[in-house]
């Protein structure tokens, strides 16, 4: 086993919850991810892995509230990226060196400076701090490299984002991804699909359609029902 939860019902209950948010998430059903609330909050382990979830669960709203506002009614982007981080906080308060929950809480600070332009630049600072403390504890966890690209890809420049350095970063991810996969399953065990749909944007970018393409379609074999690879496989074939 790559983690310990303690009783295998644990596990199980928390991989079902994992997958239940990443569908969610891949199909853009903010109702079907705020029907999930109750579920996470009425768990009483409030072990790391009850913050770690009820983050991820409240960052997958933020991302859709940020796509569109009308797909997600309800709180903002801004104040669902700051509920992210207190919840990573609460994970974090449990298990200081939990190099996931950093990476989280990085990702839903570059949400809310996405969101929110008050403060982008001490927001900015506290998630390159907290994926530099995630990298030193864990250089070779997939999600951890994933969401250290993603800071880079979604940040502006003047706040410390560089797309060059980024697609440096996905290819180094989607092949961490690529390793995890021929492993024992591991929990947190999500982002393969959405590293590939990254570097698909980020070839776009480039200017490197073919590939961009050839990573798409890994994304869609991880994750068929994942909308927004969908779309940009048809804008790319649209020509």
């Amino acid at each position: 086993m790559t983690v310990c939860l303690g009783a295998p019902r644990a596990e199980t209950s928390w991989r079902d919850i994992e997958t239940r948010i990443q569908y969610g998430y891949y199909t853009e059903d903010a109702g079907a991810l705020r029907s999930l609330e109750g579920t996470v909050a009425a768990d009483e382990s409030h072990d790391k892995l009850h913050g770690y979830y009820a983050g991820l669960l409240a960052w997958r709203l933020a991302q859709l509230a940020a796509q569109s506002p009308s797909a997600a009614p309800g709180a903002s982007a801004a104040q669902l990226a700051q509920r992210c981080v207190s919840e990573a906080d609460a994970a974090l308060a449990v298990q200081g060196d939990f190099a996931e929950a950093l990476a989280l809480r990085a990702a839903c600070l570059v949400t809310a400076v996405d969101a929110n332009g008050s403060q982008t630049s001490r927001a900015a600072q506290r998630a390159r701090r907290d994926i530099g403390r995630a990298l030193q504890l864990a250089a070779r966890n997939p999600r951890v490299l994933l969401l250290d690209a993603m800071s880079d890809y979604q940040l502006a420049p003047r706040l410390g984002g560089n797309k060059e350095r980024a697609l440096v970063k996905l290819r180094q991810a989607v092949a961490a991804f690529e390793l995890e996969r021929a492993d024992t399953e591991h929990l947190p065990g999500w982002g393969a699909a959405e590293a590939y749909l990254l570097l698909a944007r980020d070839l776009l970018d480039h200017g490197e359609p073919v590939a961009a393409r050839d990573a798409l379609e890994h994304a869609l074999l991880l994750a068929p029902e994942f909308a927004p690879a969908r779309r940009l496989m048809a804008q790319i074939t649209s020509g």
